[in-house]
């Protein structure tokens, strides 16, 4: 898998972050600051050759009560995007949004320039899109190796060349691959629900809270193993609640808040904005 993209520190993606629009009231410095949801314009023209994109995107769980309201998102081949915000901002509902498990009201998602709004997760897998649900993200009565084998339900014969790519990324995976994944710990489990999802070579990776419920060692191997991922050419979206581990690791980030973009850029500026920190991050980001 060679899919590698323009780093976010790269010339490219610099000049884009050139556009950042400093949040009203701070030092006009426009790479130290986010852009407010206000500023859709820099959006569209960022957004223009991405790999994966969501615009204005509306959706939730129950008809006429919407819990993403207008969210915007892209990522690029190659980046590693966060996702955080407050409890109920809508940052899982949005890769369900992206991943179809939940009614698109309004707006669009593309992925190579092709509308996939609305489409079953099977033929999302099928065109490379990989999702890692928070919760039963195994089966606990399967083997570690047959856990991998439903990854490639729809393409069995990708089995061997897939084993040997996810197990390279985990080599604890192919020495047990025999245990049952019902006996594994929590963090044990994570490695092999991220690698059923790579098992279909996906060219963008959806994770939903990976560090959600382990300790801090596990969630810290959670995310060097993320960075790994997306070292190895997967592009990944990931949702975490854990701000500032997500901050320091992501290429971009976005803050959701009541379903809507509040800020967005570089996780290391994200990390630094006084705005962000006051509003959304505390104590975190200063950690």
């Amino acid at each position: 898998m060679s899919m590698q993209g323009p780093r976010a520190d790269e010339p490219g993606d610099a000049a884009g972050r050139k556009q950042w629009t400093a949040v009203e009231g701070l030092e006009q410095e426009p790479e130290r600051h986010a852009i407010s949801r206000e500023d859709r314009s820099v959006h569209e023209g960022a957004a223009k050759d991405a790999l994966l994109r969501a615009d204005e995107v509306v959706a939730g769980y129950v008809p006429g009560v919407n819990i993403l309201n207008g969210c915007d998102l892209y990522v690029n081949d190659g980046e590693l995007v966060g996702i955080i915000g407050p409890n109920g901002a809508g940052k899982s509902t949005l890769l369900k949004a992206i991943f179809g498990l939940i009614k698109v009201s309004s707006g669009s998602i593309t992925l190579r320039g092709e509308n996939i709004t609305g489409l079953k997760a099977n033929r999302l897998v099928a065109q490379g899109v990989g999702f890692v649900p928070q919760t039963n993200n195994v089966f606990p009565s399967l083997t570690i190796e047959e856990n991998l084998q439903m990854g490639v339900y729809q393409a069995p014969k990708k089995f061997k060349q897939s084993f040997e790519f996810v197990t390279g990324l985990f080599p604890a995976l192919g020495d047990r691959r025999a245990q049952r994944a019902g006996s594994l710990s929590g963090g044990e489990r994570q490695m092999v629900a991220m690698g059923r999802a790579l098992m279909m070579e996906p060219s963008v990776l959806l994770l939903d809270e990976p560090s959600a419920g382990l300790s801090p060692a596990l969630q810290d191997e959670v995310f060097v193993r993320t960075r790994q991922i997306n070292r190895a050419g997967v592009s990944v979206i990931m949702v975490e609640q854990n701000a500032r581990r997500c901050l320091q690791i992501c290429d971009r980030g976005y803050v959701l808040d009541q379903g809507r973009n509040a800020y967005t850029a570089s996780g290391k500026d994200l990390a630094k904005d006084p705005k962000v920190i006051e509003l959304y991050l505390g104590t975190l980001a200063q950690a």
